[in-house]
């Protein structure tokens, strides 16, 4: 997995260094909104929202995460998939509710250009992209790393016949029918672990792909908190936000714990996560007397990030999440499971699309 760690090192820096000088370095050519500003007061409110959202995203993706410790959230356990619906409920509205729209708001802003801006719905187009290449990611990746462990499995198979046949010198010819059936079921056994693995590397790709998409939107969203001096537009974004990341972090944290990571990485990820809308604010913070957020440069970097984010979200939610566990045996052969997932299903999007009231 140490290339998915670079991917995910490498996208993140490119974020930082190329978009946030973007943002800097616009230049604005439309009027700004009225809005009751103040400095000071606006100041306090960002101060709570940042250890508020901080605070709540590591809450919520350390829940699913104890389940070492709390055995009826392990993922073998029904309550499990419950949870992890909802989670998805949330991401999936997190994407269509929240992130979408305001790339379609920035990228049909009257500050833009008519063209090209106005000629083609730049938005749907970047978002379907970014489904589609979310997808070829995850083939390729997947695809790699079976190859790479198949490479293994004659190896082993070699060795398992080099001891029979020294066990054959050794004057056992009279067992070949028993050295036989041990054959066989060491191969059954080659089958399972390699489904085994196949499927623990198919959730660590799911959770670092999702991870990125949540951390595109949550960097941006930190940023247009940040550079925000109005009380009245922070205040409700304080508690909305706050909400927001809790159950993003569950979703985030439900993947996490079926990829079966060591302590450092989960440690690791679940620090990136929980920091992310922090440093935007702080990143917001610092650059809100330059920062222009009606500027073209700004609402095009927004736009097509916030695009991106959403096509990543949505795919994941609906085909790595949902699909995957809805046409699980195991809740196809249970009718209270498969109800109690659809109600939390409809319930984490619920919350999260009532949520978008105040954000």
């Amino acid at each position: 997995m140490e290339l998915y760690k670079n991917i995910k090192v490498f996208a993140f820096s490119i974020l930082i260094f190329l978009v946030i000088p973007t943002l800097i370095a616009a230049e604005c050519t439309c009027d700004e909104e009225d809005e009751d500003r103040n400095k000071s007061e606006a100041l306090r409110y960002k101060i709570a929202a940042l250890i508020s959202i901080m605070v709540a995203g590591a809450i919520g993706v350390c829940i699913p995460l104890l389940s070492k410790v709390i055995p009826a959230l392990s993922p073998e356990k029904d309550i499990f998939f419950v949870i992890k619906t909802f989670a998805a409920g949330v991401i999936l509205s997190t994407a269509f509710i929240h992130v979408l729209p305001d790339a379609f708001e920035n990228l049909t802003s009257p500050c833009l250009k008519e063209h090209p801006w106005g000629d083609f719905p730049f938005t749907g187009f970047v978002a379907m992209c970014t489904a589609m290449g979310t997808l070829m990611v995850e083939t390729y990746a997947t695809s790699y790393f079976q190859n790479q462990n198949s490479k293994k499995t004659p190896k082993q198979v070699e060795n398992h016949e080099s001891c029979s046949d020294v066990e054959k010198h050794a004057g056992h010819e009279g067992h070949v029918h028993v050295h036989t059936h041990a054959s066989h079921g060491h191969a059954h056994g080659q089958v399972s672990s390699s489904d085994r693995s196949s499927e623990l590397l198919r959730h660590r790709i799911i959770s670092q792909v999702l991870e990125l998409g949540i951390v595109v939107h949550s960097l941006i969203i930190g940023i247009s908190l940040g550079t925000s001096e109005s009380p009245k537009t922070i205040k409700p974004l304080v508690a909305a936000l706050t909400f927001h990341q809790f159950f993003e972090g569950m979703g985030l944290g439900s993947c996490i714990t079926q990829a079966n990571f060591k302590n450092l990485s989960i440690t690791v990820m679940g620090l990136f996560f929980a920091l992310t809308t922090p440093i935007g604010i702080g990143i917001g913070i610092g650059i809100s007397s330059v920062y222009d957020e009606n500027s073209p440069t700004a609402l095009i970097v927004e736009g097509i990030f916030n695009a991106a984010s959403a096509g990543i979200l949505i795919y994941m939610a609906l085909v790595d999440l949902l699909a995957a566990d809805f046409m699980n045996p195991r809740m196809q052969k249970s009718g209270t499971l498969r109800l109690g997932c659809n109600i939390s299903l409809l319930l984490g999007a619920g919350a999260m699309s009532l949520i978008a009231k105040w954000a």
